[in-house]
């Protein structure tokens, strides 16, 4: 029997927004998860994965790299090796390192104590992990099902969800079409108030370009979102 689980706690935290610029967000609760027993992804989005992760004493993960996504493992308990593109490192409760883009990296655990840590990969874009073989080439690319990261698979007809994901991604092009003529126009006038040492215009220009910038990336991530739901099932998995 393990620690007593750590209560979840739900808190009203009123609604939000994003600057005020698309107005009013959905309100979430706060909660709390506790690393002794939620082994499992804990939060999951097209921004970023997070889950704890227990190993058993002898176990070797499968080398992988990821190729959009920055990997952070932090040791919570027990002691793993770490071998990422060729290095390799010792870590024990406390400490953590990275395995940055396209970087093969594979983790076994040491000694007779399981091991348990957090990790997180950002951005999360099926498919997320690219196998790797004992030389550190790329193994075909696989698939793996909604399920295999603690989500619901899609139940929407599949032409459906193809037509959908289209329609975003002509969505996308539209929004970072139109950022980039704004940021045509508001980086000329950036580049003159900052010659000129006019403050107050160099930041109203800037609050331009940020909000092509922001609306961009809310787009991305919400096309990626649908991606995300559609391309396990649009093909064979592995």
């Amino acid at each position: 029997m393990g620690p007593p689980r750590a209560a979840r706690r739900h808190l009203s935290l009123g609604p939000a927004t994003r600057n005020g610029l698309l107005g009013l967000k959905e309100t979430m609760a706060l909660e709390v998860f506790d690393y002794r027993n939620d082994i499992r992804n804990v939060f999951v989005s097209p921004q970023i994965r997070s889950r704890f992760l227990r190993m058993e004493p002898g176990t070797v993960a499968d080398r992988h790299s990821h190729d959009l996504g920055h990997e952070i493992f932090l040791i919570l308990r027990g002691k793993a090796r770490f071998e990422i593109s060729g290095e390799v490192a010792e870590l024990s409760p406390g400490q953590m390192c990275v395995a940055r883009v396209d970087e093969p990296h594979q983790v076994s655990v040491i000694g007779d104590e399981a091991m348990t840590m957090y990790l997180s990969v950002t951005p999360h874009i099926q498919p997320t992990h690219t196998g790797r073989d004992e030389d550190g080439e790329r193994k075909p690319t696989h698939f793996l099902p909604s399920s295999s990261y603690d989500q619901e698979e899609s139940r929407i007809p599949i032409d459906e969800s193809i037509d959908h994901f289209v329609d975003l991604a002509e969505s996308v092009a539209t929004m970072a079409q139109n950022a980039a003529e704004e940021a045509r126009m508001a980086g000329a006038r950036l580049s003159r108030a900052l010659g000129s040492r006019n403050n107050e215009t160099a930041d109203r220009q800037r609050e331009i370009l940020w909000f092509g910038v922001y609306r961009t990336f809310d787009k991305l991530f919400e096309m990626a979102e649908q991606w995300n739901k559609l391309s396990p099932r649009a093909g064979t998995r592995g």
